[in-house]
């Protein structure tokens, strides 16, 4: 089965006077892994319902394959649908449970039993048949709810929130055992997700959502390097992020914050038009002796140090406000200790103006 695109084009839902989904346009590519990633209501599990049919939008289309599948009942889009809490029946045999769509369809019991046993080979369950949902870890569970949708051999596979319940070490092994299945697979998958971990690590590019609205749009790295307003920035990784505004003295270019104060900004680094936010990231920040004018450079105290393995994360007081820094940790080397005054540099390169 060739794989095909999903396309929302304008889609607006409301649920009563509450309106859920503003003015939504996105376009998944044919066999893309794709994520909508959003904290708690902001809309993402409302869109993917409404993807599987099983929430109605009052405005817009939305398409599967370039057909207008708007009023189709989900059991005619040919999508399939893995819930958060697996949906399998504890009665049921897992032989059963992945049955259950097939036998739904009315196919042949010969080719049931195929494609059944096809299924918990490919999430690698095969022998598992007999058990019963209960018999299995959370992770097995989670594989054989996969197994039934696909044994559907559905057009696009939609996941919401398929690694929540799962420990965090089992959540690591299931999301790369998934990565490879939807490689493999070559299947347009829809991923939500909370955990930016999950998005970033998982898919080919990321919708990150807010209120209803989709913020932006992008690679992993793509939304991580050039997030497009204060929202994205926060909410996909560490960020450093100062409100404030952009000066010009005798050819300098300063940026005054009532945070950090009025601070020079490297040479020829130039803010675009209108009020924007300064951000960095944690890891580019370093610790020196002075900083060149190539770098932002900042002069604070060290209030607090995490060690976190691979690197320890200060907190340093810089005016009235506090910079992280993810400096890499060295075998046998001693935390600065709180107090200590430091100098702090920060690459041109590295310094992002975003939307307020």
């Amino acid at each position: 089965m060739n794989p095909v695109g999903v396309d929302i084009r304008h889609v607006a839902l409301s649920f009563g006077a509450t309106q859920v989904l503003k003015d939504i346009s996105v376009s998944v590519e044919p066999g893309e892994f794709f994520a909508l990633l959003g904290p708690s209501g902001s809309g993402k599990s409302t869109l993917l319902r409404l993807i599987a049919g099983f929430n109605q939008h009052q405005a817009g289309e939305v398409l599967i394959g370039g057909r207008d599948v708007t009023g189709t009942p989900p059991w005619k889009r040919d999508v399939g649908m893995v819930f958060q809490n697996y949906a399998l029946w504890p009665h049921m045999t897992v032989e059963q449970n992945v049955a259950f769509g097939l036998e739904e369809r009315r196919l042949p019991r010969a080719q049931v039993r195929e494609k059944v046993a096809a299924a918990l080979d490919l999430v690698g369950l095969a022998g598992y048949g007999a058990r019963r949902p209960g018999q299995l870890s959370g992770g097995q569970q989670q594989r054989v709810a996969i197994a039934r949708t696909l044994a559907i051999e559905p057009q696009v596979l939609l996941l919401d929130e398929p690694l929540s319940n799962l420990d965090a070490r089992l959540r690591v092994q299931t999301r790369q055992e998934l990565v490879k299945l939807q490689r493999r697979l070559g299947i347009t998958t829809i991923f939500v997700t909370h955990d930016q971990i999950e998005a970033l690590t998982t898919c080919h590019r990321v919708a990150v959502m807010d209120e209803g609205v989709i913020q932006q749009v992008g690679t992993p790295m793509e939304l991580f390097d050039f997030p497009v307003n204060r929202f994205v920035a926060q909410f996909v990784g560490s960020v450093n992020l100062f409100a404030g505004r952009f000066e010009r003295e005798g050819g300098a270019l300063r940026f005054a914050s009532e945070k950090l104060g009025r601070v020079a900004l490297p040479a020829g680094v130039e803010p675009p038009a209108g009020e924007h936010d300064l951000a960095f990231r944690p890891h580019a920040v370093s610790v020196v002796d002075a900083a060149g004018p190539e770098a932002l450079s900042l002069r604070g105290a060290v209030e607090n140090a995490e060690f976190l393995g691979e690197f320890l994360r200060y907190e340093i007081r810089v005016g009235a406000g506090l910079v992280i820094a993810d400096i890499p940790h060295a075998r046998g080397r001693a935390p600065i200790a709180p107090g200590t005054a430091i100098s702090l540099a920060i690459p041109a390169s590295e310094l992002r103006f975003v939307a307020a």
